[in-house]
């Protein structure tokens, strides 16, 4: 029995509770280590009943004078009612249908009791607080309060995370000595026991920056290893000669003056010596794809492969089918390569590509498979970049001699964050829609509004337009309050039995999403009920509604995608956003998704309303989850850190000290990597 050990050797942990715990990520003893506390309740001295404040969470330490139990069988309710005293005043502790606790309280006994207080007619009341009988086990002191699931309580996790505090001596230290010390950084067995149970403010203060420092040191150190090393001398100089303009001057409109600079300044990294690594961001339909097109020709034309690779079968084969088009009058071949192609088809696709015939390839996660081999790769593309992590890129990058890079996000980031997550790549932004581009107006809505929501609908629809309808989930919880993508899909085709209603989710076979969307972009499908899978999809023009409900659990940048599955075509657009739980703040965001259809600005506000944490979500941007650190608030550390970073690669590029082993498996396990 060690901290590499499984739950279940934690005393009260059993199969059932361990399958709870595996839901936050807690599968071995040591995962309760880096499983931090959201918050801390400070219970380190009672306050006196007679001088509590009102509406604050507070303790107190109190004798049960007296202790009472009552039924109503009209509302079903069980009540039981403790007369607390602690010499100053008196206080009433309610506990609503609490059964459990019969038994559990005995006059003249002293409790702590940790609630908030309110005056419910003119009588002190605590409701529901958490307790103790002094001299029991401890629950006083900085208390750690833990983000929970279904099935999992305070009391035990706090349980657990004191029986595997007792392992926190096996964890070795990985950071070498001189970044300790010039860091004055406490060691990790210090910092692993006061994260969760410090023994003061100031031990809770030396832990954590510990540990943010860690993270970010990972990070920064992780996003450095997997840079791609071209150097001055290193990368590919593509043609001067191979001539862009007669492929510019073939497409069947003008480039906005946004995509021409961007054009420019990737040709530019094209033609020097230095090998490109550049990210393209934008709002979705701004012009991504002409301007990576426009790349792959560069590349083509300068006797180079190109390839580009997109999160979807559907969405590749969308680029296949635009880029085969335009290319072909130009003599390049450009093939697809999709994981669900026949085994002869495949063959003959990786034969042509081995032996040069193909140009261009196009393709999804079966690019960076084993066997896949390019004859000449110049240029690599990422479409949709979020959806890949730091380690595919970099498998699809191994597949050429140090080609271009060139990676492509609908998702728009803050210049600021941008800079850390992309700080080894240059950045463009394409920040201009094309001319007659539909702005699509957004409908705030509470759930009592609805009956509106679909009357709109079915007018769109009853013009021969097209609608998605979004839920955060696919099927009914327990747990968590929202609509689901099944419940509402039965609703609707109910609501609108002369229409044709679809669903579709992630946990469908890939044939059978394909499937759904084909005939949605068909036209064969008028109302196409979705989980968030709708957020990368095919270009629609026909669809003019997008109903999302319980927008309040969505990101304002994932709601912002979402609203760009509409307005593609020349029809008047919609986003509904429908609020089932309203609150200050979700109201805050509705407003902010109404005011703007600017990408950049609506990731400034994300920014600003929710915190880094809405633009990471988990592994959103193929990253390690940030667990304690936050981008912003610890910008100064983070400065730090990336000093730190280039002077230990500088010193071992590939962390082969045997000093640094332990640090390099760390890092390793973070970023899914093969150092």
């Amino acid at each position: 029995m060690g901290m590499g050990g499984p739950v279940t050797d934690i005393k009260g942990v059993g199969k059932k509770k361990a399958e709870s715990l595996k839901k936050l990520g807690i599968e071995r003893i040591e995962d309760f280590f880096y499983f931090y506390p959201r918050e801390y309740q400070d219970r380190r001295s009672a306050t006196k009943i007679a001088e509590l404040p009102l509406g604050q969470f507070s303790l107190i330490r109190a004798t049960v004078a007296k202790s009472s139990s009552s039924y109503s069988p009209y509302r079903r309710k069980s009540v039981l009612r403790l007369l607390v005293s602690d010499g100053t005043a008196s206080l009433e502790v309610v506990f609503f249908n609490a059964s459990y606790l019969t038994g559990s309280f005995t006059q003249g006994v002293e409790y702590f009791f940790y609630g908030k207080a309110t005056a419910d007619g003119g009588k002190l009341q605590m409701a529901h607080p958490e307790f103790t009988a002094v001299g029991g086990p401890a629950e006083n002191g900085i208390v750690p309060v833990y983000p929970l699931t279904a099935g999992v309580s305070q009391l035990d996790m706090r349980k657990w995370q004191r029986a595997a505090a007792a392992f926190a001596a096996e964890a070795d230290e990985y950071l070498p000595a001189d970044i300790i010390g010039r860091n004055r950084l406490c060691g990790i067995q210090h910092a692993l026991e006061n994260i969760h149970f410090p023994k003061d403010g100031q031990k809770l203060k030396e832990a954590r920056y510990r540990l943010v420092f860690d993270e970010l040191f990972f990070l920064q150190t992780g996003l450095l290893y997997v840079k791609p090393s071209g150097s001055a001398s290193g990368g590919i100089e593509f043609s001067k000669g191979a001539d862009i303009e007669r492929y510019v001057a073939a497409l069947p409109y003008r480039l906005t003056g946004a995509q021409e600079r961007v054009v420019g300044e990737i040709i530019r990294d094209m033609e020097s010596p230095k090998a490109m690594n550049r990210l393209v961001q934008g709002d979705v339909g701004c012009g991504k794809t002409a301007v990576a097109a426009i790349a792959l020709f560069k590349a083509c034309m300068s006797g180079y492969q190109g390839v580009l690779m997109a999160p979807t079968e559907l969405l590749a084969s969308q680029h296949y089918s635009a880029l085969k088009g335009s290319f072909s009058a130009f003599g390049a071949k450009v093939s697809l390569l999709l994981g669900s192609m026949g085994a002869k088809e495949k063959k003959e696709t990786l034969k042509a590509l081995e032996e040069g015939e193909t140009d261009i390839l196009i393709g999804t996660h079966a690019i960076i498979q084993p066997g896949v081999k390019f004859k000449n790769l110049g240029l690599v593309i990422t479409d949709e970049q979020h959806r890949f992590g730091v380690n595919q890129r970099m498998k699809l990058t191994q597949k050429g001699d140090s080609p271009d890079v060139l990676v492509m996000s609908a998702t728009p980031i803050p210049r600021t964050l941008a800079m850390i997550i992309y700080g080894d790549l240059d950045i463009s932004a394409i920040d201009e829609l094309p001319p007659g581009r539909q702005k699509t107006t957004t409908l705030p809505m509470d759930s009592s509004m609805r009956g509106d929501a679909y009357g709109l609908l079915r007018r769109e629809v009853a013009s021969g337009r097209q609608a998605y309808v979004v839920a955060p989930l696919i099927d009914d919880s327990e747990a968590i309050d929202a609509r689901s993508a099944e419940s509402i899909c039965m609703e609707l085709k109910k609501q609108f039995s002369g229409y044709s209603v679809a669903l579709l989710h992630g946990d469908m076979k890939q044939v059978e999403k394909d499937s759904v969307m084909r005939q949605f972009y068909g036209g064969d499908i008028d109302v196409l009920v979705s989980t968030v899978v709708v957020e990368v999809g095919i270009n629609v023009p026909n669809a003019t509604v997008m109903l999302i409900e319980n927008a309040e659990r969505f990101g304002l940048a994932q709601l912002h995608q979402l609203r760009g599955r509409v307005g593609r075509g020349s029809e008047k657009s919609y986003c509904i956003l429908v609020t089932e739980n309203e609150t200050v703040l979700a109201a805050e965001r509705a407003q902010a998704m109404a005011r703007t259809q600017d990408g950049f600005e609506i990731a400034e506000m994300d920014l600003a309303l929710r915190g880094p944490g809405e633009f990471f979500g988990v592994r959103q941007h193929g990253l390690p989850d940030l667990r304690i650190a936050n981008l912003l608030k610890h910008a100064g550390i983070l400065e730090t850190v990336r000093e730190e970073a280039r002077r230990l690669l500088a010193e071992d590029s590939d962390l082969s000290l045997p000093g640094h082993r332990l640090l390099k498996e760390k890092i390793q396990k973070q970023f899914d990597l093969t150092l």
